[in-house]
């Protein structure tokens, strides 16, 4: 038997031995695994949250006298572009908090006083058809004494369920908590030390991979990093001017709570496809409250905006550069959104338009240079 025969047999009995293996020990194997996550799920999100922000820092290094070779100035360009992108962020967020929240709170006095209202309305209709009468009937025939007794004794038989509930929900917050912490702390280390991390991850995939090999991983890995990268600051810039064209359109049709739906609009235009959407069902229903007539104008006025902005802004904005037709967009969205809820959504489209670009790039290139 030659050589590369007993290769070939000694690697098929090795994955069905380990195909084996996983199979029989898969309840240890998922629990190992699961534990496993949870214990770099800080990690995890800290790399998260460190992506976005290193775009925003990037920006602000690239203005931080860039044609300087002083040893300060390079040594002082990292921290300082850190800290400016983290006052930026809370900046941004500081002023969507004062535009939503103050005009929220009245949204929810308003509706907290239209209550008795509401009570004194659905009174009225029940005594009008002599359904209070009846109402009382009913509620003179039930035995109260019983009723009484069964809710405390199912009032004192939950209490021991009650206080396990009590413990796990605080101890559920406290590591919700900590892990946001760990996960910040974790983020601003990676941002600090972003050159040395990936100048040692160069290192480290040069020494252990062939040439060919660790091309392809960097060529990988420089596509999605591009389409990310241009998903995030097409989808952001997209939002900002939705939010802005629907502020200026709101106020022109003299429109209630125009800063906080404009607001809710652009973040949750964030969501590619459907975010808009949902942000427009947030203010029909916010403006009903006070004019449903008002709240059918905006619908219609909402309604052209996105027109606009699906078939005008964001080709332009997004469409266009991450690559990605509409179709592959609607089903990046769809089955992101299907195995991963909101975050599935958001990285679908960028996902899908680094797998459409390399499938692209491998398709033109000549049949010598495939084999």
């Amino acid at each position: 038997m030659e050589k590369a025969e007993t290769k070939t047999i000694a690697k098929i009995t090795a994955a069905a031995l380990l195909l084996y293996l996983v199979i029989h020990y898969w309840s240890g194997i998922s629990d190992f695994l699961g534990r496993g996550f949870a214990a770099i799920s800080p990690l995890l999100l800290g790399c998260i949250i460190a992506y976005p922000l290193n775009i925003l820092m990037s920006f602000f290094e690239r203005h931080f006298f860039p044609k300087s070779e002083k040893k300060a100035v390079k040594k002082l360009r990292t921290p300082v572009c850190f800290l400016l992108a983290v006052v930026f962020l809370l900046a941004f967020l500081g002023l969507i908090s004062a535009l939503v929240i103050p005009q929220l709170i009245e949204c929810i006095k308003l509706l907290i006083a239209a209550i008795p209202n509401a009570i004194s309305t659905v009174s009225a209709e029940l005594a009008e058809h002599n359904i209070t009468t009846t109402l009382i009937e009913k509620l003179s025939e039930i035995n109260w004494q019983d009723k009484l007794h069964d809710i405390i004794e199912k009032v004192t038989t939950g209490v021991g369920d009650l206080f396990t509930v009590m413990v796990n929900t605080v101890s559920s917050v406290i590591s919700g908590v900590s892990t946001g912490i760990i996960a910040i702390i974790f983020a601003a280390y990676l941002l600090l030390m972003k050159e040395t991390l990936c100048r040692q991850t160069k290192r480290v995939i040069t020494r252990f991979t062939k040439p060919a090999v660790h091309e392809k991983i960097f060529y990988v890995l420089n596509i999605l990093n591009d389409s990310f990268r241009k998903f995030i600051v097409g989808q952001c810039t997209e939002a900002v001017i939705l939010g802005v064209l629907c502020v200026i359109g709101m106020l022109l049709l003299k429109l209630p709570y125009a800063a906080m739906i404009s607001a809710v609009v652009g973040f949750s235009a964030l969501i590619p496809v459907v975010g808009a959407l949902v942000g427009g069902a947030v203010g029909v229903f916010l403006i009903m409250t006070e004019s449903p007539t008002q709240a059918i104008v905006f619908l219609i006025f909402l309604v052209i905006l996105q027109q606009i902005e699906g078939n005008i802004i964001y080709p332009k904005v997004v469409g266009n550069t991450i690559g990605l037709p509409a179709i592959w967009v609607l089903a990046a969205v769809t089955i992101g959104g299907t195995v991963g809820g909101v975050f599935g959504m958001l990285i679908g489209v960028p996902l899908a338009a680094a797998v459409y670009r390399i499938l692209q790039a491998y398709m033109n290139k000549p049949e010598k240079e495939e084999s």
